[in-house]
């Protein structure tokens, strides 16, 4: 097919809700070219053989440095070990005071109004202040880091480069201002920021782009992510009451696994990049070497081969086969972050509230490619 003449245009959605476009190529189309030597692949098993393997399928998508998502073996092993380790349980283990805290003030704020709109009042924030307690930040950048969020998506959405530019421009100052304010003080213990600061790989500490490289992937990715996730649960929540129940009595373990369910179905991301390394083919489409392969999370985590009806609800049959957080050596290393995140914000708020409900579908935006999930969601917490 002509360049001229793309199958997919995830920028032309004919649906409110994007994955309803997905669902449709994902059975039409599904290997589709989208421009000038760009692919989107849409079915779980093409997505799963292209994720393991990174010799034929390559990260390294961008002219800008991103650490680890843009590397590829063996130079991404040594990144993937060392930031592993700030997602281990030791560390996570000294947050859920803090997150829970944050929970409590949005929630609390929230119920006392007859409505809230989701994604500013209780998505953005819990997102941006929970990342600035990781991390170590002052809780007066979270503000910064939703309004910079917000811009950027917007950029993206425009396709707006000198914006972009621009506003990774300013990223990369406030990461050095905090670098800076943090290399010369002596809290102990450390935070994660002062502690990432002294790391080496190969002998040498990382530089300030890569460290601003890994904190745009801790802060902005995450903050975009959790915040859609929050707003996504909320919706589903409010359709499915008796899911609210079911989350009441469950465990731990268990409301996380209810909590990836819900977003297999609804994905908050909607794709990343791979690069072909070489010639190769996907169901009987030829890929030539260098042509960008995009990974449609949401459509793969809702392909019918795999989970039946996308949209039942079933924790336990759909937990193996969720691609939710990725898979292969680029799996997500934030997600045992994002999962406790997550269950206390929702323990919290079920704790509060008895009852989610959705006053008006004409209260509903929905978020626009390339951001997922919802851009206003009005509810009523009772």
């Amino acid at each position: 097919m002509s360049d001229n003449n793309p199958q997919w245009n995830p920028r032309e959605s004919k649906c409110p809700m994007q994955r309803d476009d997905f669902d449709e190529m994902r059975n039409k189309c599904p290997v589709a070219k989208s421009d000038s030597s760009k692919w989107w692949v849409f079915k779980h098993s093409d997505i799963e053989e292209i994720l393991e393997d990174p010799e034929t399928f390559s990260s390294d998508v961008s002219s800008h440095l991103s650490v680890p998502n843009t590397m590829d073996p063996p130079e991404h092993t040594a990144y993937r070990e060392l930031i592993d380790h700030y997602f281990s349980e030791e560390v996570l283990s000294s947050f859920p005071d803090d997150f829970r805290a944050i929970s409590e003030k949005l929630v609390n704020s929230a119920v006392a109004n007859d409505c809230t709109e989701a994604m500013g009042d209780l998505g953005l924030p819990y997102a941006a202040r929970t990342q600035c307690a990781f991390l170590g930040w002052p809780t007066d950048l979270a503000e910064t880091l939703v309004t910079w969020t917000l811009e950027n998506q917007q950029a993206a959405r425009d396709q707006d480069r000198d914006r972009l530019a621009k506003l990774a421009g300013e990223f990369e100052s406030l990461v050095q201002s905090v670098i800076e304010q943090q290399r010369n003080s002596g809290q102990k213990p450390p935070t994660l920021t002062q502690s990432l600061i002294r790391e080496k790989i190969d002998g040498h500490r990382l530089s300030l782009e890569e460290l601003t490289s890994i904190f745009r992937n801790w802060t902005v990715g995450e903050v975009g992510s959790l915040a859609a996730s929050i707003g996504i649960i909320l919706y589903y929540l409010a359709e499915c009451p008796h899911i609210v129940d079911h989350l009441r009595q469950a465990d731990s373990a268990e409301m996380e696994d209810v909590l990836d369910e819900i977003l297999r179905m609804h994905g908050p991301l909607v794709a990343n990049r791979r690069k072909a390394t070489r010639e190769t083919t996907i169901r009987g489409t030829t890929i030539e070497p260098g042509d960008t392969i995009y990974i449609n999370w949401v459509s793969a985590n809702r392909d019918e081969e795999v989970f039946g009806d996308p949209d039942t609800f079933d924790p336990d049959g759909n937990a193996e086969n969720n691609l939710l957080y990725g898979k292969g050596i680029h799996v997500c290393p934030g997600a045992p972050l994002a999962r406790m995140e997550l269950r206390i914000f929702f323990k919290e708020l079920l704790e509060q509230v008895t009852a989610i409900e959705l006053p008006s579908k004409q209260d509903i935006e929905y978020a626009k490619y390339p951001a997922s999930g919802f851009a206003r969601l009005l509810v009523c917490l009772q």
